[in-house]
C-alpha cells in the first residue's frame, strides 16, 4: 500500500519523466519513475507510404500517433492509480534517424517527410564523401538536402529550416529549434572537439553551392546542437494542448535534446560509455562501437555518429540478419506439422539453436549466404540465399543451424574486422539484444565467437527506445552536478540489474575465423545468384 501511494505522490508532484519514440512501424510512450521502472505505456501502430517516389509518413499521422500513444498512457495511469495526469517532470522526444524535413519562412514543410529509407540520395552522398573525406551515408539529412540541389527542385530557395523528426516535434511543441548530438550526427559530421558541426565542413559545403546563389548558409538552417543533460526548451501552452488535446496536461514542462533511436538504444543497453558497443540484432544488425578517437580514414563500411553526450561512434550495419533463419526454421515447423507433431514456437526455436552447440566449430565446411535484400557492405546489390556445401561437408544438422548463426553475422563481421583489426579499436564489451537472444546461451556464444568480446544480455534490453528517451530525459532533470551521463548509467539506472555475460571460447572464435575466410571466397558464388538467376 506505501509503495501505491508513494507512485501516486510522485504522478501527482510530477516527480516522473516522459519518452516518447517514434519507431518505423509503431510510437511508443514510456513513463517512468524516480526509479526508473515503467508507470505506464502507450503505442500506436503506423506505416510508411510511398508518395511520389519517396517514403514518407504525413504529419496529420504524425500528430494523430503522437495524441493516441499518450492518450493511451495517460488511460493507464487513470485505470491503475485513478489519477489524472496534469504534470510531468521531465520529457523527451525520440525518432528514426536521418531523413529531411525542410520547411519554409512560413513553417510550412516544402516536400513530403523523406525518411532513412530512401535510397535516392547515392550522387549526392558519393560527391559529399570525397569533398569531405568522411563518410556520407544516402540517409544522411546532409545527403538529402544535397540531392535536392543537383535534382534542381523548386523548393531549395525556399528553405529556412531543415531538421529530423523528432526535432520537428520538439520544435512544434516548445518553439525551440534544437537537437541532441547524436539525432545531430545523423544529418551533418560532427566535431567531438567542440560538441557542433564541423566547421571546416560547414564551409565547404558553403563553397560547394555558392554558386547556386540561394539566399541561406547552411548553418542557418540546421537545429542548435545540445548534448545530453542540457534543457532544450519547455512545453508551450500550444504545444501542450497538441500533446493533450483535452487540455488537462499543463504547459511549462522542460523537454531534453530531442534524439535518434541510435541514441536511446545506447542508453537502453547502457552503451555510451567509451570501449562499449551494443548489437542490435533482427531482420538487420547493426553494432554500434563508442570510440577512444576518431578513425584515421574514411571507410564507406563505417558510419560516424555520436552518443548522446557527444562521443564517436562506428556504426556497422548490415542489411541481411535473421530473417533467412526464421525462413529455414519456419521449413522444419511444416515438417513436423506434416508428421501429425505441433510443435510451440519458443520451443522450436530453442531446439534448432541449441543444435548449433553440438557442432563442429567452423560449421563442417558448410556455406550459407543469409541475403533476401542486397548487402552494402559486401557490395551486392541484390540478394539470392543461398546455401552451398561440398562433397566434403559435414551435412548434419548441428552444422546446418551453426552456419546459418555464423552467416547472420558475416557482413556485420566484414566491418567489425575494420575497426578491431585496421583501426585496433577497443572494445572491453559488448551488449546483445534482439529476439536472437530470447534463446538462452545461443546467440551470445555465437556472437562472442564472431566479435571475440565478451557479449552480455541484460533483463533490460527489451525495455526499447522509448524507455531509454525517458532515461534521457530522467538525466537531465536528477543528475548530480557535472554527472557524466554513463557515470548516472552505471550507478543509477543499471547498477542493479541482472545480466548474462558469456566471454568467446577459444575453439568458438578458430572456428569462426574459418568460416568467415570461406564465407569472404565464396561472395563470387553468391554475386553468380545474383547475376544469373531470376
Amino acid at each position: 500500500m506505501s509503495n501505491r501511494m508513494s507512485m501516486e505522490q510522485a504522478i501527482v508532484k510530477g516527480e516522473t519523466s516522459l519518452g516518447i519514440e517514434f519507431g518505423s512501424t509503431r510510437i511508443k510512450a514510456v513513463l517512468i519513475d524516480r526509479s526508473f521502472q515503467t508507470i505506464a505505456s502507450g503505442s500506436y501502430e503506423w506505416e510508411n507510404q510511398l508518395k511520389d517516389g519517396f517514403w514518407t509518413y504525413s504529419l496529420e499521422d504524425v500528430i494523430t500517433g503522437l495524441q493516441k500513444a499518450y492518450s493511451e498512457l495517460k488511460q493507464e495511469v487513470e485505470r491503475a492509480y485513478g489519477i489524472t495526469l496534469q504534470t510531468i517532470g521531465s520529457i523527451g522526444f525520440s525518432a528514426m534517424m536521418h531523413g529531411y524535413m525542410a520547411f519554409d519562412e512560413k513553417n510550412e514543410l516544402l516536400v513530403p517527410f523523406r525518411t532513412w529509407r530512401n535510397a535516392t540520395t547515392g550522387a549526392a552522398a558519393k560527391q559529399l564523401t570525397d569533398l569531405f573525406q568522411f563518410n556520407i551515408p544516402e540517409r544522411w539529412s546532409i545527403a538529402h538536402l544535397y540531392q535536392a540541389i543537383l535534382n534542381d527542385e523548386e523548393h531549395v530557395p525556399q528553405i529556412r529550416y531543415v531538421t529530423t523528426l523528432a526535432g520537428y516535434i520538439h520544435w512544434l511543441l516548445t518553439g525551440t529549434k534544437a537537437l541532441g548530438i547524436g539525432d545531430a550526427s545523423g544529418m551533418f559530421p560532427i566535431d567531438e572537439s567542440i560538441g557542433n558541426y564541423n566547421e571546416s565542413m560547414i564551409k565547404q559545403f558553403d563553397e560547394l553551392v555558392a554558386g547556386k546563389g540561394y539566399p541561406w548558409k547552411i548553418n542557418d538552417l540546421l537545429p542548435k546542437v545540445y548534448t545530453a543533460g542540457k534543457e532544450a526548451g519547455v512545453l508551450t501552452e500550444e504545444g501542450a494542448k497538441i500533446l493533450d488535446p483535452s487540455n488537462q496536461l499543463q504547459a511549462g514542462i522542460p523537454l531534453c535534446p530531442p534524439e535518434g533511436d541510435a541514441g536511446t538504444g545506447m542508453v537502453a543497453t547502457n552503451s555510451v560509455r567509451k570501449r562499449t558497443g551494443n548489437v542490435s540484432v533482427g531482420t538487420s544488425v547493426f553494432a554500434m562501437i563508442v570510440l577512444e578517437q576518431e578513425l584515421s580514414k574514411v571507410y564507406p563500411e563505417i558510419d560516424m555518429v555520436t552518443t548522446p553526450n557527444g562521443s564517436p561512434v562506428g556504426m556497422v550495419h548490415a542489411n541481411n540478419c535473421s530473417s533467412d533463419i526464421n525462413a529455414w526454421i519456419g521449413l522444419f515447423r511444416e515438417y513436423s506439422e506434416a508428421v501429425g507433431n505441433k510443435i510451440d514456437n519458443e520451443q522450436l526455436y530453442s531446439v534448432m539453436l541449441n543444435k548449433a552447440l553440438e557442432a563442429d566449430p567452423d560449421g563442417g565446411g558448410l556455406l550459407s549466404y543469409g541475403y533476401l535484400s542486397g548487402e552494402n557492405i559486401t557490395g551486392l546489390e541484390q540478394g539470392r540465399p543461398l546455401f552451398v556445401r561440398s562433397p566434403e561437408s559435414k551435412f548434419n544438422l548441428a552444422n546446418f543451424m551453426r552456419v546459418h548463426l555464423f552467416t547472420a553475422f558475416g557482413a556485420l563481421k566484414i566491418g567489425m574486422d575494420i575497426l578491431t583489426k585496421e583501426e585496433n579499436v577497443a572494445i572491453d564489451s559488448i551488449l546483445g539484444h534482439g529476439g536472437l537472444f530470447k534463446t538462452p546461451v545461443v546467440g551470445q556464444k555465437m556472437m562472442a565467437a564472431a566479435m571475440n568480446v565478451p557479449v552480455s544480455v541484460m533483463s533490460t534490453a527489451g525495455e526499447g527506445g522509448a524507455w531509454g528517451m525517458s532515461i534521457l530525459a530522467s538525466y537531465m532533470m536528477s543528475k548530480a552536478q557535472e554527472e557524466r551521463l554513463e557515470d548516472f548509467l552505471d550507478h543509477k539506472v543499471f547498477n542493479d540489474v541482472e545480466s548474462q555475460e558469456i566471454h568467446p571460447d577459444p575453439i568458438d572464435v578458430k572456428g569462426f575465423e574459418t568460416f568467415i575466410e570461406r564465407y569472404k571466397k565464396g561472395l563470387v558464388i553468391e554475386q553468380a545468384a545474383v547475376d544469373n538467376l531470376v
